[in-house]
């Protein structure tokens, strides 16, 4: 019988979280799930680690190149069939209930394709740091087509106890409706493998969105991520991280935006245009070889956007109101 979780892993060189996040699923209160690891040609002992693992890992594939986590992670969520899929970064630790408390979560309400829980930074691997500082409880746009994990970096006060629908999920812990990847996939791709990684979520996040998916939040079920990619931290990032993440934040607006809302938008989305190419032009001209590979992926781009636009449940306008420069959340009730 097919399981009702599928937790899917992409790892490359994370032996330092490794460990730490398979004990946490061990730990897991509900027990109807199934671990696969797809790891990215790996130097560190990660290769150790899983092999150690191997009666706890239903199947684990070792790719000889790094063909990013996209691509990684579509090999394993089409691998085995399930009810739900768990997309996990190998630097989360899960608390006990976290599976559980989302897999209810989303029995309890059929229009949710997604759920997010809360996460915390984990910036000591030995121990959760405290005061607890947060790391994501869902992400959100911003009219500059900037998006943003929601709470990120804030003393966790209680600010975000409250069960309501969000944007999308980060992908460090996405938990996914199978029903809700299977009607948004394209190209046979759950995640766009042109991305190769970083923005990812929030290009399958939109999709959700056209196709009139929500995405609930749910504090109860918590975790802590080693939060890596930072903003501030862009210039002591890897070179190919930064050039993907240049490319895909073009990459996700061709695929996604209709064009009322680039027109809405405008100014501020062709200020941080210009920000962007400035800064690449100025400090990191290693990214301009995203350029070849937008050019390289437009025409498929273009074909999701057009399929979208035929196939949408919600309009520009309503999509619209997810724009915002603080986090737009909607209440529950509103289903």
């Amino acid at each position: 019988m097919s399981p009702r979780v599928l937790i899917t892993i992409v790892t490359r060189n994370c032996a330092a979280y490794l460990r730490a996040c398979l004990e946490s699923l061990r730990a897991q209160s509900c027990r109807d799930f199934l671990v696969c690891v797809w790891d990215n040609a790996s130097t560190d002992e990660t290769l150790e680690i899983i092999a150690a693992d191997g009666a706890f890992i239903h199947n684990t594939d070792f790719s000889a190149a790094n063909l990013g986590f996209c691509a990684g992670q579509n090999r394993l969520i089409s691998s085995v069939d399930s009810e739900y899929v768990l997309v996990l970064n190998p630097d989360v630790v899960l608390q006990p209930r976290f599976i559980e408390i989302l897999v209810n979560a989303l029995d309890q309400d059929p229009k949710a394709g997604a759920a997010s829980g809360k996460l915390w930074r984990w910036q000591d691997t030995q121990r959760p740091a405290e005061p607890r500082i947060l790391d994501t409880t869902g992400i959100y746009f911003t009219p500059s087509q900037r998006h943003f994990d929601r709470g990120s970096g804030e003393l966790d006060r209680g600010q975000y106890e409250r069960r309501e629908y969000v944007f999308g999920a980060s992908g460090a812990a996405a938990f996914y409706r199978r029903k809700m990847l299977e009607e948004t996939k394209a190209g046979g791709e759950y995640f766009d493998e042109a991305f190769f990684t970083y923005r990812e979520d929030a290009d399958l996040a939109w999709r959700a969105q056209w196709m009139g998916w929500r995405c609930l939040y749910v504090p109860e079920a918590a975790g802590f991520h080693v939060r890596l990619v930072l903003p501030e931290r862009r210039a002591s990032l890897p070179p190919l991280l930064n050039m993907h993440s240049f490319k895909n934040r073009f990459l996700l607006r061709t695929k996604n935006m209709d064009a009322g809302t680039y027109l809405r938008f405008l100014l501020p989305i062709t200020a941080r245009d210009l920000a962007a190419f400035a800064y690449v032009l100025a400090r990191e001209r290693t990214s301009l070889r995203a350029l070849p590979l937008l050019f390289r992926a437009f025409p498929g781009a273009w074909e999701v956007r057009k399929a979208l636009q035929r196939h949408r449940r919600v309009s520009p306008k309503d999509m619209r109101t997810w724009f915002s420069y603080k986090p737009v959340t909607r209440p529950i009730r509103s289903r």
